[in-house]
């Protein structure tokens, strides 16, 4: 009918005003939501963890609509200039930086303290797109070099911290720009080799002991019970023993007696496992396979090549993200400390995250206000 069409009309030219993929708004709530569920669980039904999650996730949604307005050309204008930014603030850590559990990673700023390698998630890739989006592409092999030297530094001093995980997240979203600008297979499989090739010499001279034991553990958890296969051992008996239906939320015993180490952040997917059954992780995966694939289609439909290349590298990061912790919390990958995205506990990790959602949005949107 007439009304209603003019209705609906009415209703999506104020999404595209605030700049909102509505699409992706109710994924992110409906996964954000589920999390809370899992996490007020896996915190031992701990109020002030529901809390402070809760305050960051509002942080975080405050800053993605926030972001979401931001000029797509504008973003890419400021990217070399955040780049530079983010370097100086990787090169402060060592020096003045915030040390905890063995590592310094943090700066702390009028009592606030983040972490600068949580922002370089986003402006590696923006960096990374910027350079390639006013060059022709497929790149020529100069821009190549150059575009990994971009991606080396940051993933070098990330890796210093030591902070393996971060630093795998960081290389891969600027790889994926790489990838995502149309370079010959060639080069990929030429890369693959070489990266098996230094697999030996990183083995003795760049692994810290800590972790090579990570990786020695995924082959043989068995080998030390009680040390550092405790973690993947009690995961794997709380995946296998929700069965299908699971124990029931705020019922799993791995996690409730404590068996469980790294309930509420790195191996908060086995406490889904055990609660929520089969039926649950897929439940899960659903919203996840959802949200990577409405993020794909916002990257193809964008407008020019900065907005695409920028948008397949957060969505397949966020794959990364995903594929990572629920490989590790597994047993099929070594335990590298990648939360589970949006669902673990968190403060910078989740307004980094939905940081990058907003520019999903600031690219969905742009396309659709200039062909109005």
């Amino acid at each position: 009918m007439p009304g209603q069409s003019a209705d609906l009309a009415r209703r999506v030219s104020i999404w595209q005003r605030m700049h909102i993929d509505p699409i992706l708004l109710l994924l992110l709530l409906a996964l954000t939501v589920f999390g809370l569920l899992v996490l007020y669980s896996a915190g031992n039904q701990n109020s002030a963890i529901l809390v402070r999650q809760g305050r960051f996730l509002l942080i975080a949604y405050i800053g993605m609509i926030v972001i979401a307005q931001f000029n797509v050309e504008r973003v890419k204008r400021l990217a070399p200039l955040a780049y530079v930014v983010g370097i100086l603030l990787l090169i402060a850590v060592p020096l003045v930086g915030v040390g905890a559990k063995g590592a310094q990673r943090w700066l702390s700023l009028g009592g606030f303290r983040f972490q600068p390698s949580e922002v370089m998630k986003l402006v590696v890739p923006m960096a990374a797109a910027w350079y390639f989006s006013s060059r022709a592409l497929p790149p020529r092999f100069k821009y190549i070099l150059v575009s990994l030297v971009v991606i080396a530094v940051p993933t070098f001093l990330i890796a210093r911290q030591p902070d393996l995980g971060t630093s795998i997240l960081i290389a891969a979203s600027g790889l994926f720009v790489l990838f995502l600008s149309g370079i010959g297979w060639r080069f990929i499989f030429g890369a693959v080799g070489l990266l098996l090739c230094s697999a030996w010499p990183m083995w003795q001279f760049v692994l810290l002991d800590y972790q090579r034991t990570r990786i020695l553990t995924l082959l043989n958890p068995e080998s030390d019970k009680l040390g550092a296969g405790w973690n993947i051992i009690q995961s794997k008996t709380a995946i296998g023993s929700g069965g299908w239906d699971g124990k029931g939320w705020t019922n799993g015993t791995q996690s409730q007696l404590d068996f469980l180490p790294e309930s509420h952040t790195d191996f908060i997917i086995a406490v889904l496992a055990e609660e929520w059954g089969l039926q649950g992780v897929l439940a899960l995966l659903s919203l996840y396979v959802a949200i990577i694939f409405r993020g794909l289609w916002i990257g193809v439909n964008a407008q020019h090549s900065f907005g695409r290349l920028l948008a397949g590298s957060i969505t397949l990061t966020f794959f990364v993200y995903v594929f990572v912790n629920m490989g590790m919390v597994s047993g099929l990958l070594p335990v590298v400390g990648v939360p589970l995205p949006l669902v673990s506990q968190g403060g910078t990790s989740l307004v980094t995250l939905l940081a990058g959602f907003g520019l999903l949005m600031a690219i969905s949107t742009e396309k659709r206000i200039i062909g109005q």
